[in-house]
């Protein structure tokens, strides 16, 4: 903070913190504060609103557990966002350690530009992209069929592995870069030793480089898992009846079914959720907030 306003000066810096304050309290605190508002009232018409029957309750976050097509979505949501954030830790992993500790210095530029660049299009796009990759007459079925695998194409879409694998696709960014920051500071003389004593690389990476690189495991299934179980459009298009996500129920209660009450405690349920898979994170890895913010 001293450093900050040495820097920029009183005013500026004062501006700066008014800004930041004015954005939180708008955009994040007042919204989350009005939904959690909304999700003990009952859904009224805005004649009875303030009325008798206006009184704060429990009823909307007892439907989830009375309502047993939504638990079961609920459940099958929080199960397949893990599953999706293990997939993304196992795909990202190899590739982060490549980079950060394998890759010579001028290539890797070219590696992270290789990353970035499908993700300078829209995620719709890119969703749409794996429409037509896992379509029953796409390419992958093609392939499949090409290779004699398959007799005849095959039902990829509609299901929930089409829908895990396009999280896997939309979100690896958010795993392969804190996987790959923590990986960075690691030092190599570290990884030779342990070589030139007789280590195989499954205990180098089971003794060095994965302590060393928890923060950023931690960061990365933090990530992916959150932005898993809020999404909409990856399921809503590569998914189907079968493979509904939580989030669309909440989309329904709110655009479709008009009850805005029983969306917001259903959004607020979600919201539990994840900050509760952010506290088992930080306890199984044993990292803090400070550990984290690096």
């Amino acid at each position: 903070m001293g450093g900050v306003l040495r820097r920029y000066g009183p005013v500026l810096t004062a501006a700066i913190l008014l800004a930041v304050a004015a954005w939180l309290l708008l955009l994040v605190v007042l919204p989350q504060l009005l939904m959690v508002d909304f999700s003990f009232r009952p859904s009224l018409p805005p004649s009875k609103a303030g009325g008798p029957e206006d009184v704060y309750t429990l009823r909307n976050y007892a439907t989830l557990w009375t309502n047993q097509i939504h638990l079961a979505i609920f459940l099958k949501t929080i199960w397949a966002s893990s599953l999706v954030t293990a997939v993304t830790l196992a795909v990202c992993y190899p590739v982060a350690f490549y980079m950060a500790q394998v890759a010579p210095r001028r290539r890797l530029p070219l590696l992270v530009l290789m990353l970035v660049v499908p993700f300078w299009i829209n995620e719709l796009l890119r969703t749409f992209a794996w429409y037509i990759i896992l379509a029953f007459n796409g390419p992958l079925n093609a392939l499949l069929v090409g290779l004699g695998l398959y007799s005849e194409p095959q039902r990829l879409l509609g299901g929930d592995a089409g829908v895990i694998i396009g999280m896997v696709y939309v979100y690896i960014l958010f795993m392969v870069f804190p996987l790959m920051n923590a990986m960075e500071s690691l030092d190599r003389n570290q990884i030779e030793a342990a070589r030139d004593l007789g280590a195989g690389w499954l205990r180098i990476h089971r003794r060095i480089v994965i302590p060393h690189a928890k923060p950023g495991i931690a960061v990365g299934c933090i990530m992916t898992f959150m932005l898993a179980a809020g999404s909409y459009a990856v399921p809503a298009l590569l998914g189907g009846p079968q493979s509904r996500w939580f989030t669309e129920v909440i989309y329904n209660w709110f655009f479709e079914g008009g009850n805005w009450n029983q969306g917001a405690a259903y959004a607020f349920i979600l919201l539990i959720l994840c900050i509760a898979f952010i506290l088992l994170m930080m306890r199984l890895f044993r990292v803090g907030l400070t550990d984290i913010a690096k």
